[in-house]
C-alpha cells in the first residue's frame, strides 16, 4: 500500500528539487510539513529528519472527488522525504491500489494510474 523509492542523493538536494520535478508533470506543492522541527517545538523530539511535500494535480483532484468524495481522505497527494540507512526514501501511497479498492469506471482508474505514474515519475527524478 505504501510505495518507496531510495536514492542516494542526500536529503537536502531531493527536498530543494522536489518542488520544480512535481511541476514538471503536473503537480504543484500545496505545502511542506518537517515533523522533526514540528514535533521538537512540540517538546516530542525525533532523531530523523522527516519531510511530507503535499502536491496537487487539480485536474486529478477534480476527478477524483467528482467520482468519489470519500476519496477526499487521502487528498492531497502527499511524498514523505526522509532518510534510512544512509540514503534518502520517499514514499507515497500506492494509488492504484487504493483506486481499485473502490467501483469505479474503468476510464476512471486509467486516468488515476497515469497520474500515480507521474508521481512515481517525480520520486524517481534521483535515479541514476
Amino acid at each position: 500500500m505504501i510505495y518507496t523509492v531510495k536514492t542516494p542523493h542526500c536529503i537536502d538536494t531531493v527536498k530543494k528539487e522536489l518542488e520544480d520535478k512535481a511541476k514538471e508533470v503536473g503537480f504543484g506543492l500545496l505545502n511542506t510539513y518537517e515533523f522533526k522541527k514540528i514535533l521538537e517545538e512540540k517538546g516530542f523530539p525525533i532523531e530523523k529528519e522527516i519531510s511530507i511535500f503535499e502536491l496537487c494535480n487539480p485536474p486529478g483532484a477534480q476527478q477524483a472527488l467528482s467520482q468519489l468524495p470519500e476519496i477526499s481522505v487521502y487528498l492531497p497527494c502527499r511524498i514523505s522525504v526522509y532518510e534510512d540507512n544512509g540514503l534518502t526514501a520517499l514514499s507515497t501511497i500506492g494509488l492504484e491500489e487504493m483506486i481499485n479498492a473502490f467501483e469505479v469506471d474503468e476510464r476512471f482508474k486509467t486516468y488515476m494510474a497515469i497520474l500515480f505514474e507521474n508521481l512515481k515519475q517525480v520520486m524517481h527524478s534521483w535515479d541514476d
